[in-house]
């Protein structure tokens, strides 16, 4: 059994070299075609000095070239780090410098929003990268326990951790027998590549001789997605559980075509599985749970026909050569219905690139296991149903999951508390209306008062956006516990915020008035107010552009919102788009 990347692709390229491989901007790459491409590049990295293991950073948009990218580094036996195009440049800057990656792979698109600095920069969209480089695959021996790939997640301390995951757990996930029931022919790559589902996305398919399906550069909305699955046959997706609960609220029926949707990454709504299921009744809902120090999934709970979950949706049974344990404070199991700690083992990490302190305490001595075997202290909370599924119940430290992706409550509060007219802050996160999570920080300024946008902007030069608070609450002092830590269950509760009204709106600002304060939870909001500094992020902005199209009828992108984030600023772009016949804004049903 050929047990990396390399092997696994290859295999798949010589079986069915004219198969299609890859759909991107409606055009394919086939399996030869990817496997030249890849092994030009993979010379290009060699003759730069590359050595085994070395991190590459890879800065990207969603294209062919990326996978080429990704699937080079992988041949000359480096492994990939990639990193996120929202993310701040400091950030990146940080990620590159924690690992000292000497070479960054990069594109056109990204190089105009500015690289961090390596060594060495290819720009992989332009043919003299990899000119006059042989086509056939570099003579690099690539060992099964060799790294694949480095994913940073958040850090408490305020410094990305990142997960150092090998060829062989990669080739394991790919084997599952979930993954062979043909649904998973035509997988849609839809996730930002630096976010570890790109490992289902792009290796399931791919080294198991199916199609990857790239979604459009930018972010997704749920046009694009209905599109995008008709149009390209998607047979699969995955969606974070707060994307998928966007569509199923929005435009269930986007989903139709596909044979399986995959969700996680946080609590799964349960009506919004039943949603789903009752307007696509041919769909398979795939319930998982993971981690990235895991490998992506460890467990799985298909759902389909009739079956509809009740009051909460279990995240499965552990998935081939996992073993998932809820134990107590003791290292004892849990007691039958009871919560315990989640831990993980098989498929584990290698640990946390450079960070043997920081492995050590989360990735523990496996007292059920062989010996020196490994478990993952998951930091999640779970408990067993009676039918031997795993029900999620929360956390049990300062981590939060947002949009699908981990959030180090301590990492928000180290880059707030750098504003220098803070005295004292903590973050916590709280249910919206929707069931979704959401991000709150509290503040003490130093001197009465810190304006809550320039407090924003401070977090958005620093953090990702799914970091970056939905409310900033100013308070008098923080309240403590009698031993003098944060009582974060008396925090108050954010309130639905009021955005300052600026003059009456004509009809049609007063519609889109109404909409966004309907999706934001605001009492009323002002034409000129920014969106996103009322607290709105990427999942309420596809809420937002979805309500708006079918209320008065025109499509809007998720670059438009980004573009023209108040009001009148989106009023003028929606009114350009409108027919002269149904210029008048239609009533709100």
């Amino acid at each position: 059994m050929n047990h990396t990347i390399p092997e696994r692709f290859a295999a798949q390229a010589a079986r069915r070299p004219d198969a299609c491989a890859l759909r991107a901007a409606g055009a394919s790459v086939t399996y030869g075609e990817l496997d030249r491409r890849a092994n030009r590049l993979a010379h290009r990295l060699l003759g730069l000095g590359l050595r085994p293991e070395q991190p590459v950073a890879v800065l990207l948009e969603r294209s062919s070239d990326l996978v080429v990218a990704l699937l080079a580094v992988a041949k000359a036996g480096g492994c990939y780090l990639p990193l996120h195009s929202a993310d701040p440049i400091e950030r990146m800057q940080g990620i590159v410098d924690d690992t000292a990656a000497p070479i960054l792979l990069a594109d056109t698109a990204s190089r105009r929003g500015g690289l961090p600095h390596t060594d060495h920069v290819l720009i992989v969209d332009r043919g003299g990268a990899t000119r006059g480089r042989p086509e056939t695959a570099p003579a690099v021996d690539v060992p099964a326990d060799a790294l694949a790939y480095v994913i940073h997640t958040s850090g408490s301390t305020g410094r990305p951790k990142g997960v150092a995951v090998t060829h062989r757990h990669v080739t394991e996930l790919v084997d599952d027998p979930c993954w062979a029931t043909g649904r998973h022919e035509r997988v849609l790559m839809v996730a930002p590549y630096a976010f570890n589902v790109s490992t289902y996305e792009l290796w399931v398919p791919l080294l198991r001789g199916g199609t990857v399906v790239l979604a459009p550069p930018g972010r997704p909305d749920v046009a694009m997605l209905r599109r995008l699955v008709a149009a390209e046959g998607v047979t699969a997706a995955h969606l974070t559980a707060g994307l998928f609960r966007v569509i199923a609220e929005e435009d269930p029926g986007a989903l139709a075509g596909l044979s399986e949707v995959l969700t996680g990454g946080d609590v799964i709504a349960p009506a919004a599985v039943r949603r789903v299921l009752d307007a696509c009744p041919d769909i398979t809902v795939r319930a998982m749970y993971g981690a990235t120090e895991a490998t992506l999934f460890s467990t799985s709970n298909p759902m389909s026909g009739t079956a509809r979950p009740g009051t909460a949706v279990p995240v499965g049974r552990p998935m081939q050569g996992v073993a998932v344990r809820v134990l107590d404070e003791a290292l004892a199991p849990a007691a039958a219905g009871g919560t315990g700690e989640v831990y993980l083992s098989g498929r584990l990490a290698r640990g946390y690139h450079g960070r043997p302190a920081l492995t050590a305490e989360r990735f523990v001595a496996d007292p059920y296991g062989e010996p020196g075997a490994r478990m993952y202290r998951t930091g999640d909370l779970a408990r067993w149903t009676g039918d031997g599924l795993l029900e999620f119940v929360g956390r049990a430290d300062g981590q939060v999951k947002v949009r699908g992706f981990r959030v180090e409550l301590g990492e928000v509060e180290a880059v707030l508390a750098e504003h220098p007219q803070v005295r004292h802050v903590a973050a916590a996160g709280y249910r919206d209306d929707d069931g979704g999570l959401r991000l709150a920080a509290y503040y003490v300024p130093v001197h009465g008062r810190l304006d809550a946008a320039d407090l924003r902007a401070h977090a958005r030069a620093t953090l990702p956006d799914y970091m970056v608070p939905d409310a900033l609450l100013p308070l008098e002092a923080l309240p403590l516990t009698p031993n003098g830590k944060v009582d974060r269950r008396a925090l108050p509760a954010p309130e639905a915020g009021v955005a300052a009204d600026d003059g009456p709106p004509d009809p049609l600002q007063a519609v889109l008035c109404a909409v966004f304060a309907e999706v934001l939870g605001c009492g009323t909001v002002g034409v000129h107010a920014s969106f996103f500094d009322l607290g709105g992020q990427s999942l309420l902005a596809m809420r937002l552009i979805a309500r708006i199209q079918a209320r008065l009828g025109v499509e809007l992108s998720m670059a438009d919102l980004f573009d023209s984030p108040t009001v009148a600023e989106l009023a003028a772009v929606v009114g350009e788009r409108q027919a002269p016949a149904a210029g008048r804004p239609r009533e709100t049903p």
